[in-house]
C-alpha cells in the first residue's frame, strides 16, 4: 500500500517514475525520426512540385513553336548579302507611298561595294496606258539585259498586253493617276524612282514617255551616261510670266525668287539625286500647297528648283530629251513620218554644240519626243540608218 501510494505522490509532485522514463526515452527517438522523415518527404515534393510548375509555365509560353520556325524563314535572307542585295521578284507590291519612299530612301553610306556589281540604267516610262513604239524600244534593248531595267506608270486600271519575249513584259508598277501640271505628275515620277531605288544595280534613271523614241544605240548611250560626271536634268532662272511669274512668295523662306527654277520634266540622274528626290518632304510641301495649275506647274518646276536648292555641282543643266517648240503652243510638235528622215537625225539632232563633262560636244540628245505612233515601222525599217541598231 506505502510503495503505491508513494508512487501516487510521485505523480503529482510532478516527477515521472523511473519505469515509464525509461520507456519514453525509447520512443521518442522514433517519433523524431519519423517526423524528420516525414518532414523531408514534404520538402521533397513541395521542389518537385514547384519545378513541374514552372516547366509547366515556360512550355506553355514557348510552346508556338511553328511560328518562332516562321518567322526565322522569313528573316533567313537577311542573314546574307545576297537577301539585300538581290532585287524584288516582282514589281507589284501593296505598299503606300509613304511606306515604298521610306523603304527606297535606304542606301549604303560606303561608296565602295563590296560585292561585284554591274550598274544599270533604270528607264522609266510614265504613259498613260500603251506603248505603242516598245517594238522599237525592245530592238534598242536587245543583248543588253544585264545593263539595264524597266519600270512603267501607267494609268492603274490599263492592263498592257507585252508578249513574254518583250522587254516591257512584267514591268508595270503599282500606279496612280497623275495630272498634267499638277503635283500628282511629280507623285508618279517619284513612283518610278522609287521603285526603280528597290534594285541596287540601278546607278542611273531615265524619265521616257510613251512618245519618245532613243536617238543613238543602247552602247553609245550607257556610255554616255554612265561617264557624266554630272546628272541631265534642266534648271533655268528665266524671267517672265512663265519663269519667275509663277513664283509664289508664300513658299519663303524655303524657297525664295532667287531659287526658283524651270526646266524639262524628262531627265536623266544619278542614284544620289534619286534618292534625294524620293525622300524630300521639306520642298515638296510648299510645291504641293503653292504651286497649283494653272498659275504654276510643279513638273516643270519643283524638281529644278529644289536639286538646284540640294545638290547644284551635280547639275548638267541641260537635258538630254530633243524636242521641237518651233510650231509654238503650250505642248511640243509631234513628229511624223515625213519629219524623221535621215537629214533630220545628222543635221537638226546631231548638229549642235553643248559641255559633256566640261567640254564642248556635238552629241546632246539621246532621245527624242514627242513621235507619232504611226512612225513605228518607218522606224523599224530605217533603224540601222538612223540609230545604229
Amino acid at each position: 500500500m506505502q510503495s503505491r501510494v508513494g508512487s501516487f505522490s510521485s505523480l503529482e509532485e510532478g516527477q515521472v517514475p523511473h519505469r515509464i522514463m525509461h520507456q519514453y526515452s525509447k520512443i521518442f527517438p522514433l517519433r523524431l525520426l519519423l517526423l524528420f522523415l516525414l518532414l523531408g518527404v514534404g520538402i521533397v515534393f513541395l521542389y518537385i512540385s514547384m519545378y513541374t510548375y514552372r516547366f509547366v509555365s515556360i512550355h506553355s509560353v514557348v510552346s508556338p513553336t511553328p511560328s518562332r520556325i516562321q518567322t526565322h524563314s522569313c528573316v533567313e535572307g537577311s542573314k546574307n548579302l545576297e537577301g539585300w542585295i538581290k532585287p524584288p521578284s516582282a514589281l507589284l507590291h501593296e505598299m503606300n507611298d509613304s511606306e515604298l519612299f521610306w523603304r527606297a530612301s535606304f542606301g549604303p553610306l560606303i561608296e565602295k561595294y563590296p560585292f561585284k556589281r554591274t550598274p544599270k540604267i533604270a528607264f522609266m516610262f510614265l504613259t498613260r496606258g500603251p506603248l505603242p513604239l516598245a517594238p522599237l524600244w525592245d530592238k534598242f534593248f536587245k543583248g543588253n539585259e544585264k545593263l539595264y531595267s524597266i519600270y512603267i506608270h501607267s494609268l492603274p486600271l490599263y492592263e498592257p498586253e507585252f508578249q513574254p519575249s518583250s522587254a516591257f513584259y512584267g514591268r508595270q508598277i503599282p500606279s496612280q493617276v497623275a495630272e498634267w501640271g499638277g503635283m500628282s505628275m511629280c507623285d508618279a515620277e517619284r513612283r518610278l524612282l522609287a521603285n526603280a531605288l528597290l534594285d541596287i544595280s540601278n546607278e542611273w534613271f531615265v524619265l521616257v514617255s510613251e512618245a519618245c523614241i532613243p536617238l543613238r544605240n543602247f552602247t553609245t548611250i550607257y556610255t554616255y551616261i554612265s561617264e557624266s560626271r554630272f546628272s541631265f536634268i534642266g534648271a533655268f532662272d528665266e524671267d517672265g510670266p512663265y519663269g519667275r511669274g509663277r513664283y509664289n512668295g508664300h513658299m519663303a523662306p524655303e524657297v525664295n525668287l532667287s531659287d526658283w527654277r524651270k526646266g524639262s520634266q524628262w531627265f536623266e540622274i544619278g542614284r544620289k539625286l534619286a534618292t534625294d528626290m524620293v525622300q524630300d518632304t521639306l520642298y515638296y510641301s510648299k510645291f504641293d500647297q503653292f504651286c497649283r495649275p494653272h498659275s504654276c506647274y510643279a513638273d516643270e518646276h519643283y524638281f529644278p528648283t529644289m536639286l538646284t536648292l540640294h545638290s547644284p555641282h551635280l547639275l548638267a543643266n541641260r537635258t538630254l530629251m530633243w524636242v521641237d517648240w518651233s510650231r509654238g503652243g503650250p505642248h511640243p510638235a509631234t513628229l511624223g513620218e515625213n519629219d524623221l528622215i535621215e537629214r533630220f537625225f545628222t543635221e537638226t539632232i546631231g548638229g549642235g554644240s553643248c559641255m559633256y563633262n566640261n567640254q564642248p560636244t556635238n552629241l546632246c540628245f539621246l532621245f527624242a519626243r514627242k513621235v507619232a505612233a504611226a512612225a513605228l515601222d518607218h522606224l523599224l525599217e530605217n533603224s540601222s540608218k538612223f540609230f545604229g541598231i
